[in-house]
């Protein structure tokens, strides 16, 4: 049975109310204060309030606003019953949050049709909430089964720290890093176009191809081959226009040297307490374009230091101020943890976080902190 709160300090209002609505078949139940109103409406969750304006101790409009701002409460249909009859007043009432409005003294006909009216759209409204419940919950499945993909931190002569912080919406970012021999260590980071599980699958098609090593005639010591072949592979024009940014590195332990490319990607960021680089190379993200040639170049590890990969949601972050963070200001904060021993993912999170001041996020936020050892490593 349907319910309906009826909220009003007048016992004859009530009475009247009550029985028209019950003569119509719905669950009625009164409160005589906006008070004691809301504490109804968050016990009962009904459909539809119809609730007076002037009240003792709550009136109508702060009920009005308390229903409006609780999230169990989002799709109740709520009725403002009012003898005001001037513009400025139902204005006012639409703004706090009111859906409609019954005019004193009240027509049991109107009442009946703007009973029927509400509830048709709290019915629309709450089949909405419910999809969008279902969407969240599959993208929150689709968000942990990408997480338990990604490898684990990793330890030894270079140190790997990671984190992954997926969007409400769920982004396309994905990450991995193996040895590919004892003297070869590869590591990158991509992030897909758009939100959703299409960007999601895409990412693991990826991850899941790099991983098994499936691009045929494909060096993956070269950056620029395997940018190049995972063009081939996937052209936007035949994954639903899906494309995807990429950086990519190879680690030479014995000669230091890391061999790097990337694809429409920010800037990988190395850092010591003595200097800051970034590391990228000129080239369209992935499947944009055909017959693309990428290059690679190659920076020699100076000595101890942190290489950052990450992809751009972690310093697209809107300010309270309307502008938004940026690169540069990303790259400054990487600077500054310079002095910091082992890993400071952490802190340069918890950074992030009160730079938008939220705890969550607009984009996924992807990172590696690769950390190098300060002297040539020995084969053993």
């Amino acid at each position: 049975m349907i319910k309906v709160l009826v909220i009003d300090d007048d016992p004859i209002v009530q009475l009247i109310l009550s029985r028209a609505l019950r003569k119509q078949g719905y669950e009625v139940s009164m409160a005589s204060n906006g008070q004691e109103g809301l504490l109804k409406a968050r016990q009962l969750q009904p459909a539809l309030v119809i609730c007076d304006w002037m009240m003792p101790v709550m009136d109508g409009l702060q009920v009005c606003r308390q229903i409006k701002s609780d999230p169990k409460l989002l799709t109740t249909f709520f009725i403002l019953v009012t003898a005001r009859g001037a513009v400025e007043d139902r204005v006012r009432g639409l703004d706090t949050g009111a859906d409609d409005f019954l005019s004193k003294p009240i027509e049991l006909v109107e009442l009946w049709a703007r009973v029927r009216a509400g509830l048709r759209l709290h019915q629309v409204n709450q089949a909405l909430q419910d999809q969008k419940q279902i969407l969240e919950a599959e993208l929150s499945e689709a968000a942990d089964y990408v997480r338990s993909l990604l490898p684990h931190p990793l330890k030894g002569e270079v140190e790997i720290d990671t984190r992954f912080i997926p969007s409400k919406q769920l982004g396309g970012d994905c990450f991995d890093f193996y040895w590919l021999n004892p003297d070869e260590l590869v590591f990158y980071l991509l992030d897909v176009s758009g939100h959703g599980v299409g960007s999601a699958l895409l990412s693991v098609s990826v991850l899941n191809l790099l991983r098994s090593r499936g691009l045929q005639a494909v060096s993956f010591t070269s950056p620029a081959s395997v940018l190049t072949a995972l063009n081939d592979t996937f052209q936007m024009s035949q994954h639903k226009d899906l494309y995807f940014t990429i950086w990519y590195g190879v680690y030479h332990r014995q000669s230091r040297e890391l061999v790097y490319a990337s694809a429409g990607h920010p800037p990988a960021v190395f850092t010591t307490p003595q200097q800051t680089v970034s590391l990228k190379t000129i080239g369209p993200p992935i499947g944009m374009l055909s017959d693309i040639q990428f290059f690679e170049d190659v920076f020699r590890i100076p000595g101890p230091g942190s290489l950052y990969v990450f992809s751009d949601g972690i310093y697209e972050i809107n300010q309270s101020d309307g502008h938004v963070w940026g690169l540069k200001a990303f790259t400054e904060l990487l600077a500054q943890q310079a002095v910091c021993q082992g890993s400071n993912l952490k802190q340069i999170l918890y950074r992030l976080r009160t730079v938008g001041n939220q705890t969550s996020f607009g984009d996924d936020i992807s990172i590696l902190q690769i950390n190098f050892p300060g002297s040539l490593p020995s084969l053993g």
